[in-house]
C-alpha cells in the first residue's frame, strides 16, 4: 500500500477535522464543477484515513457506512445503486413498459404511448441541443418552462411536484438555433409576461397572437384554482413568430383564441392544443420542450426530464449521487416552476 507525503496526510486530517456546518457552508457557494471536485477529495481522504486505520487494526467498511448515512448528510437519496435503483436509458424502455392503465365501467383500459412519438429523456440544460438542430430546423416549437417563482408561498399552499429553473436557463435555451423560420408557443405565468415578451425580442422574435385556456371542470363550470390576488381559471400561451410563415401554414385563421377544456394534471396542458397547432401547419415538424410522458405524441419530438415516466435521466441520477442535487434546479424563494426540467 502507497500512502501519501507527511503533507498530504496532513491536509487529508485538516480536511476530515474540518467541522461538517463549516464544509456544507463553503460548498454552497461553489459551482458544479468545484463542488465535483471538493467532493471528489473528500472521498480520497477518507479511503486514505481507513487505509491508515487499517495498518492500526482498526477497520472501517465505507460503503456499509455510506448506506446507513442519511441523504441529507451526503449519502445518495436515492438509496443504493443497484439494490435500490439502477441507472439505465430510454434507450433501453420497451414501450409497453411505459403503458399507462385506467379503470373505465369495470374495464381495463390500456393506453399505450403513440407508436410514432420521438421522445428524449434530458434535462433540458444540459443536453447536447447541437446534434439536434444541426440535423434539422422546427415549424413550431412550444414550451412550458418551469418558471422561477417570486416568493416562498407564491400560489398561497398549493404544492408544486417539479422543480423550478431561473430566468436565465431559460434565457439560454438555444431557441433561435431550432428554428429558422416558424412559430413559436410559450405557456407564460402572469409574473413572467413582460420576461417573455422580452425573451422574444432577445431571440429575434415577434409576438403575434395569444391563446387563453379556460379551465373547465367535468360539470362544466370553471375550474378556479389560486392565485396571488385572483382565482385563476386559464392559463395564457403566447404565440411568436420567427422570419417567415412555416410551410404549409394556414392562412386566414384556423380554430379559436379560446380553449374550453378540462383541467388536467399538474402542468399538464389541454389536447386541443396540439390539434390546433397540427391544423395551423399540417404535416410540420413539431418540437416540445419540458414535455413529460402526458405530452408525447405522434410526429412531435419532446424533450424533457420526464418523458418516460421512469424518474430522472441518467446525468440527472449520476448529479445526485455525487452533488445530492440536479444541475441548475432549484425549489422555492429564490430558486428557480410548468414542466419537467
Amino acid at each position: 500500500m502507497v500512502m501519501g507525503t507527511e503533507s498530504e496526510l496532513t491536509e487529508i486530517e485538516n480536511l476530515l477535522n474540518t467541522a461538517t456546518a463549516s464544509l456544507e457552508g463553503q460548498w454552497e457557494s461553489l459551482d458544479d464543477g468545484a463542488l465535483a471536485e471538493q467532493i471528489a477529495k473528500y472521498r480520497t481522504a477518507l479511503t486514505d484515513i481507513s487505509k491508515r486505520l487499517a495498518n492500526l487494526g482498526i477497520k472501517i467498511d465505507l460503503e456499509e457506512e455510506a448506506q446507513g448515512r442519511p441523504s441529507g448528510d451526503g449519502g445518495d437519496p436515492h438509496g443504493v445503486e443497484g439494490v435500490d435503483y439502477t441507472l439505465g436509458s430510454v434507450d433501453d424502455l420497451d414501450p409497453s413498459e411505459w403503458q399507462a392503465s385506467t379503470m373505465e365501467a369495470d374495464t381495463l383500459v390500456v393506453q399505450g404511448v403513440p407508436p410514432h412519438c420521438v421522445p428524449i429523456h434530458a434535462n433540458v440544460t444540459t443536453y447536447s441541443w447541437p446534434q439536434l438542430y444541426r440535423q434539422t430546423q422546427f415549424d413550431v416549437i412550444m414550451m412550458d418552462p418551469p418558471w422561477q417563482l417570486a416568493t416562498a408561498n407564491p400560489t398561497r399552499g398549493v404544492a408544486l411536484g417539479y422543480s423550478q429553473l431561473t430566468d436565465r436557463h431559460i434565457q439560454d435555451l438555444p431557441i433561435p438555433k431550432l428554428q429558422s423560420n416558424g412559430l413559436l408557443f410559450v405557456w407564460v405565468i402572469n409574473a413572467k409576461y413582460q420576461f417573455c415578451l422580452d425573451l422574444f425580442d432577445r431571440w429575434g422574435y415577434t409576438l403575434v397572437d395569444e391563446i387563453v385556456w379556460v379551465k373547465m371542470t367535468v360539470n362544466r363550470r370553471l375550474a378556479k384554482s389560486h392565485g396571488f390576488y385572483l382565482q385563476h381559471a386559464k392559463e395564457v400561451c403566447l404565440v411568436a413568430r420567427k422570419g417567415a410563415d412555416p410551410p404549409g401554414l394556414k392562412a386566414g385563421g384556423v380554430g379559436s383564441d379560446i380553449i374550453f377544456s378540462e383541467r388536467r394534471g399538474q402542468s399538464q396542458k389541454p389536447e386541443e392544443i396540439y390539434q390546433l397547432i397540427e391544423e395551423l401547419v399540417p404535416n410540420g415538424r413539431y418540437l416540445e420542450i419540458f414535455g413529460r410522458k402526458n405530452n408525447l405524441r405522434n410526429f412531435w419530438v419532446t424533450v424533457g426530464n420526464e418523458v418516460t415516466g421512469q424518474g430522472p435521466p441518467k446525468e440527472d441520477l449520476e448529479a445526485l449521487e455525487t452533488l445530492q442535487r440536479i444541475p441548475n434546479a432549484v425549489y422555492g424563494k429564490g430558486g428557480g416552476g410548468g414542466g419537467g426540467a
